[in-house]
């Protein structure tokens, strides 16, 4: 699929100029020498994955034309690119913000930051339109098995196979169309630069105002940076969930024992100053990813760290099931791996819902974190054809169970 663009400039010299920048990329280019024509081509053609549009512009200007494209329904979801010439107008900033933009480009226009700003638009576009296919492809299933069940009714053993694929099936879309929503609301674009205007203002508030500020005013300024830290953890751990859920896993067999020590050679800081104690018994070789299973191991051992009980230095056991045991009526044999803790433990009724995405059991001023954690964790040992469980009482610690096959077809 193709990428639409739309130029949109009073000046042929500047439309040639980015015409001839982004040619190369291989996107369609449209062009409109003025607001007013913009919104004439945005009558007939929507599905544009960005617009590049000059501020300055007579009769409309592009702060104008932008607000104008935005009141239709259809075309709120185009990004705007503003090219100005105003880079240190904080207030034409502001305004263009205020219209609806995500970014700014300055005159005279770099090329690589051209380039490299419509890239990452035109990706965010273009796996939009592949998770909004499959979507569309997942509802054609269901509408295709509920047509099955109809015919079929006659045989009670089909009906009820059927009726488990239908809910499969159904359960997946659902959870799609969650993650597609949360991934779209938390991790786009438009959200990343306005956080990034946030960060940079405050580190110059600060710089400016840090002699003559009473520390009211600089608790306030210092809750604005910690808020703004704690919103770019959540986008990167949600990219992380939805790049995982894109990746295609190899596997190939690997010694657990030397992962673990891997992982607990780069957590050395933090084990040290918790003061923890940490035993790992004898470990077999399994076939994985070691890229997915080291945040595995990482993330549970991290948790195991933060939840500890006051005052009380934290112990750890990384150990083996003696036993391989075929699991929930799955075929083949798993391995079971423990990771076990003396923390603060958790009410075993929540046992399923703590995998959940943005689920967490206690307020963020008691622990820091961004609820996703263990959402991965799950995916990740899921990606490996395995299980993730948890058995738990409150203050009685926490055992972890990573469930994985033996063998990897």
């Amino acid at each position: 699929m193709q990428a639409k663009i739309l130029l949109v400039d009073d000046r042929a010299d500047n439309l040639l100029s980015m015409e001839s920048l982004l040619d190369k990329d291989g996107y369609r280019i449209l062009k409109a020498n003025s607001g007013k024509d913009a919104l004439k081509i945005l009558l007939h053609e929507f599905d544009f994955a960005l617009i590049l549009m000059d501020v300055k512009m007579p009769v409309l200007n592009g702060f104008e034309t932008a607000t104008m494209i935005y009141q239709r329904e259809r075309l709120r979801n185009i990004p705007i690119i503003f090219v100005t010439a105003f880079s240190e107008d904080e207030a034409t900033i502001f305004k263009g913000y205020q219209a609806g933009a995500i970014d700014y480009i300055y005159k005279p226009i770099n090329p690589e930051i051209l380039r490299a700003k419509v890239s990452v638009l035109v990706e965010l576009y273009m796996k939009t339109q592949k998770l909004q296919a499959q979507e569309l492809k997942l509802t054609a299933i269901n509408k295709s098995l509920e047509l099955e069940v109809m015919e079929r009714k006659a045989s009670e053993d089909k009906v009820k196979q059927l009726n488990y694929k239908l809910l499969e099936n159904i359960a997946s879309l659902e959870a799609a169309n969650r993650d597609l929503d949360r991934f779209a609301f938390m991790a786009s674009h438009d959200m990343q630069e306005p956080l990034r205007k946030i960060r940079v203002f405050c580190d110059r508030l600060w710089s400016k105002t840090r002699d003559v500020l009473d520390d009211d005013c600089k608790n306030d300024l210092n809750r604005i940076v910690n808020a703004a830290e704690r919103m770019q953890n959540l986008i990167s751990d949600i990219l992380a969930f939805s790049q995982l859920s894109a990746e295609k896993v190899s596997f190939l067999p690997y010694d657990l024992n030397d992962l673990v020590a891997e992982v607990l050679s780069e957590m050395s800081e933090d084990v040290r100053m918790k003061e923890a104690l940490v035993k790992v018994d004898k470990l077999p070789s399994l076939p994985v990813n070691p890229g997915l299973m080291r945040p595995l191991f990482h993330n549970l051992i991290s948790n195991s760290l933060k939840y500890c009980k006051k005052g009380i230095p934290p112990e750890i056991q990384i150990r083996t099931k003696k036993e391989v045991t075929p699991l929930n009526g799955g075929e083949g044999q798993y391995c079971h791996i423990l990771i076990e803790d003396n923390g603060i433990g958790f009410d075993q009724k929540y046992a399923e819902e703590i995998f959940g995405m943005f689920r967490r059991l206690h307020r963020s001023s008691e622990f820091e974190g961004t609820g996703i954690g263990l959402a991965l964790c799950k995916k990740i040992v899921e990606q490996h054809h395995g299980y993730l469980s948890a058995q738990s009482k409150v203050n009685e610690g926490a055992t972890f169970i990573i469930s994985l096959p033996v063998e990897q077809n």
